[in-house]
């Protein structure tokens, strides 16, 4: 599947329905994954996903810097790029991809729907890196009245996290485009020309979007979302696999895991390499690479690390439930952190808690 193909199966968070489990909770693997050479050797491929977004720079260090493909050795790597959480489960769902780098709500309905048994995860990648940038003049909740405000898809991560702040602030917004504050799910790319045209007032959306609303059409942040959360520490972006193909192939996932272990590595110990490898990864999948003064903003905004920072996730499920995109759900089981742990404790580096 390539990137427009898997853009076309964007759908709102209510099409996320039980039908199209059936292939991913089911007995056998999906017609074309992938299969093992020979029958029993090691596996030809695996399906990667991910968004072209900052927050995303794990994978992204990892493809360009051939660490995954170090690691899976002469298992294929191949990728599909997202613009937005619900159409990456989607791709899970159906078989299309084996394992992504999702936002939290997503992996959250998948969870939900498949009643536990679609997807696990099983690394944490990074935090922060979310805003509210609006136009000047708004500068506060009450000034958003009647105002049009953008998120990447509805039922994504961003679009809850607007949700759920906007009904703290006594502000109602419904599903449809109503209310008091008018949403609109809108790709990233276009959001960055609504708001300049001054088609829509503000939109909350992760880098390097916000630094280029800001930079760009003269935005200012009203919201860092890392302000509304304990220790400003929250999970932005996670590495979510098949459960089938995890328990079908777990030596194929640990390779994985130590290619997206050393890749965070690689970011956080060279910030600078890391951004020019980003943003050349960015210039092949966009087409656009990100001005220097947007590219240092936005690496300075973001947290990489292999912690899942698990209790933010129990707060984003609770988000989506008060805000009506979720029904209650028990998130016992949603995390496989044995083999990252291993991994980390060889590394001489501290483990990390599902809880």
């Amino acid at each position: 599947m390539n990137a427009r193909g898997v853009r076309g199966v964007v759908a709102a968070l209510a099409a996320l329905a039980l039908t199209t489990l059936a292939t991913a909770c089911g007995g056998t693997e999906p017609a074309g994954a992938a299969a093992s050479a020979g029958g029993g050797g090691r596996l030809a491929e695996v399906r990667l996903g991910y968004f072209p977004n900052i927050t995303h720079s794990t994978a992204l260090v990892g493809i360009e810097k051939g660490l995954f493909a170090k690691h899976l050795g002469s298992t294929k790597l191949t990728t599909s790029s997202f613009n937005a959480g619900p159409a990456a489960i989607e791709a899970i769902f159906s078989g299309a991809i084996d394992a992504t780098y999702i936002g939290p709500n997503p992996a959250i309905n998948a969870w939900a729907k498949s009643k536990g048994k679609a997807i696990k995860i099983i690394a944490g990648s990074a935090s922060g890196g979310v805003y509210l940038v609006v136009k000047p003049g708004i500068n506060g909740p009450e000034d958003l009245r009647g105002k049009k405000i953008a998120t990447p898809q509805l039922g994504n991560t961003q679009d809850v996290a607007l949700r759920y702040w906007l009904q703290e602030k006594g502000l109602k917004a419904d599903t449809k485009g109503g209310g008091d504050v008018n949403i609109i799910p809108q790709e990233n790319s276009q959001t960055l020309q609504t708001f300049a045209t001054g088609d829509i007032d503000g939109a909350w959306v992760p880098e390097p979007f916000a630094s280029r609303l800001v930079q760009e059409s003269g935005g200012k942040i009203l919201v860092d979302e890392r302000d509304l959360w304990p220790d400003r520490q929250f999970v932005i972006t996670h590495l979510i696999v098949r459960q089938e193909f995890a328990a079908q192939h777990p030596e194929t996932v640990r390779q994985l895991l130590e290619g997206h272990v050393e890749a965070n590595a690689a970011i956080n110990n060279d910030p600078a390499d890391a951004a020019t490898t980003v943003n050349s990864a960015l210039e092949k999948l966009t087409g656009k690479p990100l001005k220097q003064e947007v590219l240092d903003s936005v690496f300075k905004n973001i947290t990489f690390t292999n912690d899942p920072i698990a209790s933010s996730l129990t707060g984003s499920a609770d988000h989506a439930i008060k805000v009506g995109l979720l029904q209650p759900v028990d998130l016992n089981g949603i995390y496989d952190l044995v083999p990252l742990n291993e991994i980390l404790k060889a590394r001489g580096e501290t483990a990390v808690a599902d809880r």
